[in-house]
């Protein structure tokens, strides 16, 4: 009843937990059984390991919270030898959440990816292009395009473009996207936010600007996802403020195949659970025997 198909990998449900939300899954086996989840998409990996940003790193907001982690991470050697074997034994499907400063940091990334069994990649075109004055590769459709090119000229397996609200055209950097050879797409990242502590009298965070997620955000999200599936014909991840079931079957119905919950995991470790249940229940009472039924529907 639940499973979906994405990219040609099959996902027991259509819920995954987002990147930068749940580490590599472990610490959330405590709180229940993961294998339970459609998948898990892993914190940003990098070439080389992160430490991440100085200073406050995460502010809580009216609907949300905005956060400056910096990318923090073990780099992709550490994570393929030593976190990934743990990831596997949890038993649901790994997205590998990849990130770069450069386009090759990004072919460094994918050529080490290649060499694993990891099912999914999902490319984190957010980040910073350290070579174009630090202007991130998802806002300009171009530049998104030669990013993609060229990754699926040396992926070995299915690339999912994660994609910015940030971006100049959302609908038109999907569909570059998609011409460059994107299997699918996830959307969408954090907004481009900032917070001013007014006893300081300065921004809260170090790099001033941070990346905005909650609540606060889905309708924008939402529109989004609904605005991008009408445009393309690849699988779509949707997320942005997902906190409940119903918010979730509100993706699905915008058109989206699966969907990602990020920030309601720091408030309810256990949330994705309550979704998978939640949009199982509802599809009895509604008497819908498979998610296709439902996907797009509102459109």
């Amino acid at each position: 009843m639940l499973k979906v198909n994405i990219c040609g990998v099959e996902l027991k449900n259509p819920v995954i937990t987002a990147s930068g939300t749940f580490g590599f899954g472990e610490e959330y086996n405590e709180y229940y059984d993961v294998s339970k989840l459609g998948g898990i998409s892993t914190k940003g990996l990098t070439i080389n390991p992160k430490a991440g940003n100085d200073g406050i790193r995460i502010h809580e907001v009216t609907g949300g919270l905005i956060n400056s982690i910096g990318l923090q991470n073990p780099g992709i050697d550490e994570f393929i030898n030593r976190e990934y074997p743990k990831m596997k034994k949890l038993g649901t499907v790994t997205l590998a959440n990849l990130g770069g400063g450069t386009i090759e940091d990004y072919l460094a990334g994918i050529e080490k990816l290649n060499k694993t069994d990891i099912e999914l990649i999902e490319l984190n075109i957010s980040c910073p292009n350290v070579k174009s004055g630090g202007m991130a590769f998802g806002i300009q459709s171009n530049v998104a395009y030669d990013v993609v090119k060229k990754v699926k000229e040396v992926a070995e397996k299915p690339v999912i473009v994660k994609l910015s609200p940030n971006a100049e055209d959302i609908v038109d950097m999907a569909v570059k996207c998609v011409e460059g050879g994107a299997d699918g797409l996830s959307l969408v990242n954090t907004f481009k936010a900032i917070a001013i502590d007014i006893r300081k009298r300065k921004p809260v965070f170090n790099n001033v600007f941070a990346g905005l997620s909650g609540p606060c955000i889905k309708p924008i999200a939402l529109r989004m996802v609904y605005e991008v599936a009408g445009a393309v014909d690849v699988p779509i991840i949707g997320m942005g403020g997902i906190m409940n079931w119903q918010d979730a079957v509100e993706f699905i119905m915008a058109g989206a195949d699966a969907i990602q919950v990020g920030s309601a995991n720091f408030a309810r470790p256990d949330v994705a659970i309550e979704i998978i249940d939640g949009i199982e229940k509802f599809m009895i009472e509604e008497g819908i025997k498979s998610l296709d039924e439902i996907k797009g529907i509102a459109r």
